[in-house]
């Protein structure tokens, strides 16, 4: 991610006198050019870089420049290596594991014990049973077109399973609700989308390059992306009580209402779409939709439509 290596960059130079851009980027595997961008976004956050001419020439700090240790406490170092052994669980991003290293030598001889201790008190695991080899080969294509600014292509399948071809200027990679998504700007929506990478496919890049756009106000933040992909209605949902724990695992518990005859109940807000279907047809006979009745009813022929599909071999 660009901010582990604008770190390591300044740790770098803080070590050693003069960093040819070419090491740097043979280092962080991306172009030169992109490394002077780094270079570029370092000295205006106020670290003065020079570049030196010449046989040995390259980059380093000006002249008498110091980088005060102090400057960050130890606990904030913890929260920093507490942060990158998280990404790394679902990010694999090997520079992490250098930054955390460096990290962890700036921390004075008295202090190790008690940082060491402090930086496993919590560990954030984003990562999913299961091997994510397809999910990590889009990740990496991703990741080197957002530092490179070039266009990527693939066919889209969204929420309805309606398939596009889509160009776009890769931004952002996220993590949100379990999944991966990729904002960016779109070329035949002209605007900025959100997609989720398990719906991308035939990914590649283009020779195209672009120039980043300034992200939209309301897109600063992901908000609740998935949660604008339909109309809200409100849903009661009574769940029984052998399958309590699947309420306590859904919801928070202030939301439960306990009924006399055993389990509980649930009144909330959902976006209508295929993701709801899906979502509530997956707790099967443990939980039953009370209101509203149209929904019942949609589910009902939904259910019928599996059985029928398991008992077609049985005709």
């Amino acid at each position: 991610m660009k901010l582990d290596r604008l770190l390591s960059i300044v740790i770098l130079l803080l070590n050693r006198r003069i960093v040819q851009a070419k090491e740097l980027a043979d280092r962080f595997e991306v172009s030169v050019r992109t490394i002077y961008r780094d270079i570029e976004a370092i000295n205006q956050s106020g670290i003065p870089i020079v570049t030196f001419q010449g046989t040995n020439g390259g980059i380093g700090l000006a002249d008498g420049y110091k980088l005060d240790r102090n400057v960050l406490t130890n606990d904030e170092l913890a929260s920093i290596v507490t942060a990158l052994r998280s990404i790394s669980t679902t990010y694999d991003q090997h520079h992490n594991h250098l930054l955390m290293e460096k990290i962890t030598s700036i921390v004075t001889p008295d202090s190790a014990e008690a940082f060491h201790k402090k930086t496993n008190q919590i560990l954030i695991d984003y990562s999913p049973w299961d091997k994510r080899g397809p999910l990590e080969q889009k990740q990496a294509v991703l990741k080197d077109a957002i530092d490179q600014s070039i266009l990527v292509q693939f066919r889209y399948s969204n929420a309805e399973g309606e398939l596009s071809q889509r160009t776009v200027e890769p931004h952002t990679l996220i993590w949100k609700g379990k999944h991966w998504y990729l904002q960016a700007y779109c070329h035949e929506r002209k605007q900025f989308r959100i997609f989720k990478l398990l719906r991308i496919k035939n990914l590649t890049t283009l020779k195209q390059t672009f120039g980043r756009r300034a992200l939209p106000a309301k897109d600063e933040r992901v908000g609740e992306v998935w949660y604008d992909t339909g109309g809200h209605i409100e849903v009661t949902l009574r769940f029984y009580p052998q399958a309590m724990h699947l309420a306590e695992e859904w919801f928070d518990i202030e939301e439960l209402q306990p009924l006399e005859s055993g389990g509980c109940v649930v009144v909330t807000f959902f976006p209508e779409n295929e993701w709801l279907y899906g979502f509530l047809l997956s707790f099967g006979p443990a939980a039953e939709v009370l209101h509203p009745p149209y929904l019942r009813e949609i589910l009902e022929n939904r259910a019928a439509q599996i059985v029928q599909v398991y008992r077609k071999d049985k005709t």
